[in-house]
């Protein structure tokens, strides 16, 4: 089953790997006009963190994949358009890892600034638990009382709808997604697991793309 399985995500990778790619320049700008609606001109994608639930404690390091709901998991970045178009993944990191923690891990981190990436203007929008940067605009972690800060954070959370909803049709349409059931007992298998959210996510996109959301 298993070699079956590995020659379909083969194929999957080699055929449509296309599939998951960076928005180019013209649907940048698609992205951020439609963000500008919700107040949020320059914004072209939505950044969120989602923890991927392991059946079982991973073999080397398991401690590490305890994260704060009490669940072996590995965190899963994950960045969209506003058609909830996966156009990055990060995955790979324990489920106790802080989503900053897994963005800075990831090879998108270091391309923040790429004028390949990103046009004059133009950014990500996260939650609070990213931090705020040129490429990055994100909410406040404290408000204090600061009735702009809370109005601020609320915009905020209504445009990141988009995000949550992108995660929830993933893991609604791919069930494997809601709980891996191999035990990670190497970087191996770990790569496995890895490639096989890959293709989850191409086939996500596929569909998407086809304006099938479910």
């Amino acid at each position: 089953m298993v070699n079956y399985t590995n020659r379909v995500m083969i194929a999957l990778e080699s055929a449509m790997g296309h599939e998951i790619a960076w928005s180019d320049r013209q649907e940048r700008a698609i992205n951020s006009a439609h963000f500008a609606g919700l107040g949020f001109p320059g914004c072209i994608g939505l950044v969120d963190g989602t923890l991927v639930k392991l059946s079982q404690r991973p073999r080397d390091d398991g401690e590490t994949y305890f994260d704060r709901k009490s669940n072996y998991s590995m965190n899963v970045q994950v960045i969209c358009d506003q058609n909830k178009h996966i156009i990055y993944f990060f995955a790979g990191m324990p489920g106790s890892c802080h989503d900053l923690t897994c963005l800075r891990r990831s090879s998108l981190w270091g391309r923040l600034d790429s004028a390949q990436l990103f046009d004059n203007g133009q950014y990500l929008l996260g939650d609070s638990g990213y931090i705020p940067l040129d490429r990055l605009v994100c909410s406040y972690k404290r408000t204090a009382g600061d009735m702009d800060k809370v109005d601020f954070s609320t915009c905020v959370a209504h445009a990141r709808v988009g995000n949550e909803h992108c995660i929830g049709i993933l893991k609604a349409r791919w069930h494997s997604l809601k709980e891996i059931r191999t035990q990670l007992r190497n970087p191996a298998e770990n790569t496995y697991v890895i490639r096989w959210m890959r293709c989850c996510i191409i086939l996500h996109n596929f569909l998407i793309l086809r304006r099938d959301e479910w």
